[in-house]
């Protein structure tokens, strides 16, 4: 928590003035029982109505000074705790997004939306209540003792025992509830990650009718919370009849010690009263005390959480100093500039974090500006990983990846990845219109731009066919259009940026074949000087290519033309077999 601190230096002048007049309200209140002995001993023992009507009017004074100063507190208190909330939600945003995929795949997403939700509010409310709290309530007890010392030192000595019993209690409730509400949040995340998973995938667990299962094993998840709140609340409920005990007894005391004292005429009725008062004072404000604590303990616990993603270093490190526009000049400049590859891997080995084996092995190659490259192989060869490496988003493990003869590690991002367009094989849009998602790729891209772009990615009849053209909206992951349309917006966001390098991964699969047939030529036809990577599990997608990579368990077991390759690789061979008659496959072989 206290790392977090730092976070208020914006609101200095909130979080000093919260607590003072938090501090002036409890110096009020601790005159009430005075002028209460006061309206008793002289008031209504003399039978003074004036004394009564004038200690009444200063009760009622200090009342309303008490909540002026209370409600500016809770203003600049509250100032503070969003303004807190605020800013460190902010930088845990920037700094997830700043993570590279590794740490966000090794974190997960539903632990990382508790963390934005659920713990910040928490910790929001904690700093709210302890800038609240945290002076006055110390104060008024510490107060008291003081205050019952100056009407009677005997008496007083019941405050001296009670206090540091109730603070046995609440401390020690304090040390075993935080690490049980650690374990609480730790389980709040599994629940999320449930909902989050059954909510995304809805329509396949309709479709084998697994909701019984689903439901059966949320319920169970949902228990286990349950059970383990129910044991956390039990522990935090125990505070408060504990300090009742402990208070009420003492209170049992002061009354005791107080009727010898006023019949031995050492002290007056007034007084015991005033005594009782502060006892009771004590004991509201250690029910407030608990509450913060309570409160505090769960802000803690979610304070350490979200340290431990900040803890959380990206493996991916933009270069701190690079000469790289030095490196691309020369390269431009010199002799071979023409036969440096716009794309080249170097015995090129990748692995995830966590695995000791190896995703991709050894994979060399080189490609020209303006070519073609397709990418196939079985599910699970590497496709994927491999061209997630050209963009930088996961940081090999061997050999090195250039882009126009300078190492990928050498870029800043911002360099690196504005000249690559990418469509992933899971097509995202976001909510807005039509012309929002495409200036993804392009802010500037004009609605000229825009619809060159969709004709291309043969996506312009989707806009043509709504009423509302480029401003038609688009609902949350693009719930309001087909996948085939989805594809086709995403490729044509990606187009509109006009890349140097393209990559489809897979990005075709809900295209009927002349779809994508007519989007493979359109493409050809109009980026001659764009490099495109083809991910495909279709052969006929990827014959034309000019260079074709077929891996198998992260091998590159074959690389070469169609024609050579289902002469020279088994593999590609039974890929195309599997997809084109014997027949076809021998005509293209000749």
């Amino acid at each position: 928590m206290w790392k977090l601190i730092h976070y208020l230096k914006a609101y200095k002048k909130e979080s000093i003035i919260g607590p003072l007049f938090k501090l002036l309200e409890a110096s009020f209140e601790l005159f009430v029982p005075i002028v209460m002995a006061s309206i008793i001993d002289t008031g209504i023992k003399d039978r003074d109505f004036t004394h009564i009507w004038r200690m009444g009017g200063l009760m009622i004074l200090l009342g309303l000074i008490g909540l002026i100063c209370s409600l500016t507190a809770q203003y600049f208190a509250a100032k503070a705790a969003v303004g807190f909330g605020t800013a460190l939600r902010k930088d845990l945003f920037d700094h997830i997004n700043n993570l590279s995929y590794s740490e966000i795949d090794t974190l997960g997403t539903s632990t990382l939306i508790t963390r934005m939700t659920s713990d910040i509010n928490q910790i929001q409310s904690g700093v709210n209540m302890f800038l609240r709290l945290f002076l006055r309530s110390p104060f008024i007890v510490f107060g008291a003792v003081v205050m019952a010392f100056t009407i009677n030192t005997p008496a007083a000595f019941i405050f001296v025992i009670t206090i540091p019993l109730l603070a046995a209690v609440v401390f020690g409730i304090m040390a075993i509830s935080i690490p049980i509400y650690k374990r609480v949040q730790q389980k709040l995340d599994h629940v999320l990650r449930i909902t989050r998973e059954n909510l995304n995938g809805a329509r396949v667990v309709r479709s084998v009718c697994r909701q019984s299962h689903e439901i059966d094993t949320f319920e169970d998840t949902n228990q286990r919370l349950k059970e383990i709140q129910i044991l956390v609340g039990r522990i935090s409920a125990f505070l408060n009849p504990v300090t009742y005990i402990i208070v009420n007894a003492a209170l049992i005391a002061i009354v005791w010690i107080g009727g010898f004292q006023v019949d031995d005429g050492i002290i007056t009725q007034g007084e015991v009263i005033a005594l009782v008062s502060y006892m009771s004072q004590i004991l509201i404000e250690l029910v407030k005390l608990a509450n913060l604590i309570i409160n505090l303990t769960k802000s803690l616990a979610c304070a350490n959480r979200i340290n431990d993603i900040f803890a959380e270093q990206s493996s991916i490190l933009e270069p701190s100093f690079t000469e790289i526009n030095t490196l691309l000049k020369t390269n431009s400049c010199s002799e071979n500039s023409s036969n440096i590859p716009k794309v080249s891997f170097q015995n090129v080995s990748f692995s995830y974090k966590g695995s000791k084996e190896h995703v991709l092995e050894n994979i060399t190659f080189s490609i020209m500006k303006g070519e073609t490259v397709g990418i196939i192989g079985g599910t699970g060869s590497g496709k994927t990983s491999l061209i997630n490496l050209i963009p930088r988003f996961y940081e090999v493990t061997s050999g090195q990846v250039l882009i126009d003869g300078v190492n990928v590690k050498d870029y800043s991002f911002q360099q690196l990845r504005s000249q690559i367009g990418m469509v992933p094989q899971k097509s995202v849009l976001f909510q807005g219109t039509i012309r929002d998602n495409m200036k993804w790729g392009n802010a500037d891209a004009t609605d000229y731009e825009i619809y060159q772009s969709l004709e291309i990615a043969q996506g312009k009849e989707i806009v043509e066919n709504k009423t509302n053209g480029l401003d038609t909206m688009v609902l949350q992951n693009g719930g309001n259009l087909s996948g085939g349309q989805k594809q086709r917006l995403a490729i044509a966001r990606a187009l509109v940026r006009y890349p140097e390098i393209l990559i489809l991964d897979d990005s075709a699969s809900a295209l009927d074949f002349a779809t994508d047939a007519r989007l493979r030529h359109a493409i050809k036809k109009t980026t001659n000087h764009t490099t495109v990577f083809l991910v495909s599990q279709r052969a006929s997608t990827i014959k034309d290519a000019n260079h074709i990579i077929v891996l198998d368990d992260g091998k590159m077991v074959g690389y070469g033309q169609h024609r050579q390759l289902l002469k020279n690789c088994d593999v590609y061979r039974e890929i195309c077999l599997s997809q084109l008659s014997e027949q076809e496959v021998e005509n293209e072989t000749k």
